[in-house]
Formats: C-alpha cells, sequence, structure tokens
C-alpha cells in the first residue's frame, strides 16, 4: 500500500486573519474557502494545509485542541534557494506583522529563521545547500 497524498490540519481564530495572512506572503488558496474552513498549497508539490474553524476540527479529531500561542507538536519547514531569499522571507513576514521566534542565524550549514502566524502555528524558512 502506499499513500497518495498528505496534507496539514490546523485550527484558526479568524479564517479572515489566516486568509490575510498567507495571501500577504503570496501563498495560493486551495479552492475556495468556507465559514469553516481555508486551505493553502506551499511549495513545488502543492502541500496543502487546512485552517479550520476550532469547532470544526475539534469534531474532527473529537477532542480539544492546543492553544498554539502557548503550546506546540510541529513546526513546518519552508526552504528557501539561498541566504539572501530566507532574509527576503524575514523582511517580508515582519513587513505583515507576524511573530518572529527566532531571529536569523546560521543553522550547521544552513541558515534559517523561526515565525508564527495569527493562530501561533510555527514555521521556519531554512537555505540549506544541495536541499
Amino acid at each position: 500500500m502506499k499513500t497518495k497524498m498528505i496534507w496539514g490540519n490546523l485550527v484558526s481564530r479568524d479564517l479572515q486573519k489566516t486568509i490575510q495572512f498567507y495571501t500577504d506572503l503570496g501563498f495560493k488558496q486551495n479552492g475556495q474557502e468556507t465559514k469553516e474552513l481555508v486551505s493553502f498549497v506551499f511549495g513545488e508539490n502543492d502541500f496543502v494545509i487546512n485552517f479550520f474553524a476550532r469547532k470544526r476540527l475539534e469534531d474532527a479529531v473529537k477532542g480539544k485542541l492546543v492553544d498554539a500561542n502557548n503550546e506546540n507538536e510541529i513546526i513546518f519547514s519552508l526552504s528557501a534557494n539561498s541566504v539572501e531569499e530566507v532574509d527576503l522571507w524575514y523582511k517580508k513576514i515582519k513587513e505583515i506583522g507576524g511573530t518572529i521566534f527566532s531571529e536569523p542565524e546560521n543553522f550547521e550549514v544552513g541558515y534559517t529563521f523561526g515565525f508564527s502566524d495569527p493562530d501561533g502555528h510555527k514555521f521556519n524558512f531554512l537555505y540549506w545547500p544541495g536541499m
């Protein structure tokens, strides 16, 4: 057996803020949003992250969700083509009011910084030579 796709499902406290944040970063919506869901595609392989209204995602997981501003269990890494591109993403995140939780730094052979979206979901942009 082999899976066909994988995607992430996260919670959003305010779908319109989520739409504005990811649209401002230049990511494209995956289909049309509803009152309970908006999806965006990331990367060359169109990795999908769905952002659900809290009640809808709680119903789907049959339980309570963490507050990503206080607790985390995942960080999505977004690859960049160069150190300069990482710095451009850093500037863009700051321009649109994203939260930087880790300033740009060299990491082993790469270069990275970390940010949070309006709901506290953590991401980092990373340049890694040869990736």
